[in-house]
């Protein structure tokens, strides 16, 4: 994903905070008020910014959906335009996008396992839309790089790969993991070794 360079936005302040502290007590666990302290203004001023607590969960998780397809798609993109990039080459790319989610977004990754339920019906339709767009792109991409691989079972890999590299909020005891650039190529080569040991059967 691109890095960003200027400073957040107050709202983007709000929904960093409301990811945290939803994936450190749950949804429930937290009140408006806690929020606003967590970014310096009281909790009332939140209603300037959101209608409330489910509008920020919904934001959060409908917005990570937009951001790692709309990111993905951008990835195609460049190596369409750049010509002749070989597909692995272009998986390569997905998977450090993805990963710099699952190192930069953990809270995301927490909340969505707990919280997704708690979505009114049309944003909880629109996340999965979202994501099955975004499973299908990657598993346009594996099978041009393994184009033996039947589509379920590279749909399967797609998921798999997704669970191994989302099981980041998991390892967080001291030590647990290298630094940040260890870690992500070890997801990395963990990875490619699971695309490479679907595509060789």
């Amino acid at each position: 994903m691109a890095t960003r360079t200027d400073a957040p936005t107050r709202r983007e302040q709000i929904l960093k905070e409301a990811a945290r502290l939803f994936a450190e007590r749950g949804f429930h666990g937290v009140g408006v008020d806690e929020i606003g302290a967590a970014v310096g203004i009281s909790g009332p001023g939140l209603y300037r910014h959101f209608a409330g607590k489910d509008a920020m969960l919904a934001e959060l998780l409908v917005g990570i959906s937009e951001s790692l397809l709309t990111g993905a798609k951008r990835r195609l993109a460049e190596a369409d335009g750049a010509g002749g990039v070989a597909p692995g080459a272009v998986l390569d790319s997905l998977i450090e996008g993805h990963i710099d989610f699952a190192l930069d977004d953990r809270p995301l990754i927490t909340l969505h396992d707990r919280e997704l339920d708690r979505l009114r019906d049309a944003d909880r339709k629109l996340v999965r839309q979202l994501q099955r767009q975004y499973v299908e792109l990657w598993v346009g991409v594996v099978r041009r790089l393994y184009p033996d691989l039947a589509e379920p079972t590279a749909r399967s890999a797609v998921h798999s790969v997704f669970g191994l590299l989302n099981s980041t909020p998991h390892l967080t005891r001291p030590g647990s993991l290298p630094d940040r650039a260890g870690t992500a190529e070890l997801l990395h080569r963990m990875a490619r070794g699971a695309f490479a040991a679907a595509g060789s059967r």
